[in-house]
């Protein structure tokens, strides 16, 4: 089977916004307490951070971290999590049905993040609280002094403002399962009543509107275009979400579900277009696709947890090589809307449908998801192109006709380098690339490394690592300094990185 693909160093999409690697850390499950913070442990530092841990999301890059949430966030009393830890009230947590013993809040995790090499995206409880909660947050994190709340910061012991750029107005508040859920009317009312008095506190943030949970919500679309009425001058972002599965077993349709995640992304963007026309804006409002992955494994077991148990193993799947695939596909779908996907979130970071993994008191360990991820976050910088391709499809139960490969192509000027990253969504069949280039002058293959195994469900344990990459060789690039032509073949469902350097123009 044979494809092509045309690089030419004109035709671009846009450039990438490094935000679009971010992640999640939302107090759920073993997330932070036995995830990123478990004192007592060997690897554990002063502070009772897992440094192992911290080891692996600095190789990760990851330059954004969403906290605290995430379906918790609704209702949170963030005055909870600082000063004194001994003094910390215990709280029920409504949204997962377990305890939270606010040992880690606001300073601690901002504390976690620096050590990680991370910023952190806050977000707001518009759920339980309002605007008021909102104003004070924002003055707690980002005022230097002289105020109520600000001179509180200081005097638990963190003189310096954080400088927080990025803040979320609630979450998923369209959805019925969130704690005081809203209709469009009302979150649209109460976020620009926030978003106003939090800009009026620090002029310089961003904020994110909640957009539909989901775009299978019975009130997507008439969601945004109401909620978006009431926020559009206030607010730079709309948040988008949504979760794959394979319940079916059915994977040639699983590999195809990125289709609908781009469709999410052109409709919601549409969206806030009308609404710009509608207000005679100059104003354009991107996107934050702040929750995104594959959950569906962990959806039995969830159900047998105890009610009202701190830190239980909640949300806890265990990735296989057919999930990498998707988490692939769908890494390629966000850069394809680099124009318009400015932020982008991972869900989530440690444990809770994560990339990485712990065992309480033992090592910490990778998941299949944890190389596309890692792959696009270090060499998905830079200009995103517009790249045609031609290969042949397959016909899928949802999505009908699907391509075969799935790719996207970036030139990083400074590094002079172009990487290629490619699905073969051909269960069977090595997929032939053929990838015609022109305008970069003389180019040469650095590597291409391939994350494939025959065994779709292989998955990586702390033990044993079955499904990580390697390089493969036989890519050759023919041609004259003007164009060039890349030949390589990339295995049966596989994920592939093809690197190219020496780039002379």
């Amino acid at each position: 089977m044979k494809a092509t693909l045309t690089l030419h160093r004109e035709f671009s999409i846009g450039e990438t916004d490094k935000r679009i690697y971010g992640s999640f850390i939302e107090h759920l499950g073993r997330a932070v307490y036995k995830g990123i913070h478990e004192p007592g442990h060997p690897e554990a530092d002063e502070l009772g951070f897992r440094k192992d841990v911290i080891k692996l999301v600095k190789d990760l890059d990851v330059p954004i971290v969403r906290y605290p949430g995430g379906n918790f966030v609704s209702g949170y009393n963030w005055e909870d999590g600082v000063g004194p830890v001994e003094a910390r009230p215990v709280r029920l947590d409504l949204a997962w049905g377990t305890k939270e013993s606010n040992k880690v809040g606001i300073n601690e995790f901002a504390r976690w993040a620096k050590k990680a090499g991370t910023d952190v995206m806050m977000a707001v409880n518009l759920g339980t609280r309002g605007p008021d909660s909102a104003r004070n947050i924002v003055e707690y994190c980002n005022f230097p002094g002289g105020s109520y709340w600000s001179d509180l910061r200081r005097s638990h012991g963190v003189a310096e403002p954080y400088g927080y750029k990025l803040w979320c107005l609630g979450n998923e508040m369209d959805g019925p399962w969130q704690i005081c859920h809203r209709t469009a009317g009302e979150y649209g009312r109460v976020a620009a009543e926030a978003a106003k008095v939090m800009k009026w506190t620090d002029p310089s943030i961003e904020l994110v509107a909640c957009g539909s949970s989901n775009a299978r919500m019975p009130t997507f679309g008439s969601w945004e275009a109401e909620m978006l009425d009431h926020v559009y001058d206030l607010v730079d972002y709309v948040s988008l979400h949504i979760y794959f599965g394979n319940h079916e077993g059915d994977t040639p349709n699983f590999l195809a579900r990125s289709l609908e995640m781009d469709t999410f992304i052109k409709t919601v963007a549409g969206i806030c277009d009308l609404v710009k026309a509608r207000k005679n804006s100059r104003k354009t409002v991107n996107l934050s696709f702040d929750e995104w992955n594959v959950w569906y494994h962990s959806n039995t077991a969830d159900q047998k947890i105890e009610k009202w148990t701190e830190a239980p193993s909640l949300l806890e799947d265990i990735y296989n090589m057919e999930d990498a695939l998707v988490a692939g596909t769908m890494l390629i779908t966000l850069l394809k809307n680099a124009d318009r996907v400015k932020v982008a979130c991972l869900a989530q970071l440690v444990n809770v449908i994560a990339p990485i993994m712990t065992v309480p008191g033992g090592p910490s360990w990778r998941q299949t998801i944890y190389y596309p991820y890692m792959d696009a976050s270090l060499y998905g910088r830079g200009t995103v192109l517009r790249c045609p391709v031609k290969c042949d499809f397959y016909d899928s139960k949802e999505y009908g006709d699907v391509p075969y490969l799935e790719t996207v192509a970036l030139h990083n000027e400074e590094k002079k380098e172009i990487t290629i990253f490619a699905v073969n969504r051909n269960l069977r069949e090595n997929l032939e690339l053929e990838a015609l280039i022109a305008g970069f002058g003389e180019v040469r293959l650095l590597e291409h490394r391939v994350l494939c195994n025959a065994d779709l469900h292989a998955v990586n344990s702390a033990t044993e690592e079955k499904v990580k990459p390697a390089l493969q060789s036989g890519g050759k690039i023919e041609g004259n300094s003007g164009s060039k032509k890349l030949e390589i073949a990339l295995p049966p469902a596989s994920w592939n990185v093809i690197r190219l350097g020496g780039i002379s123009n």
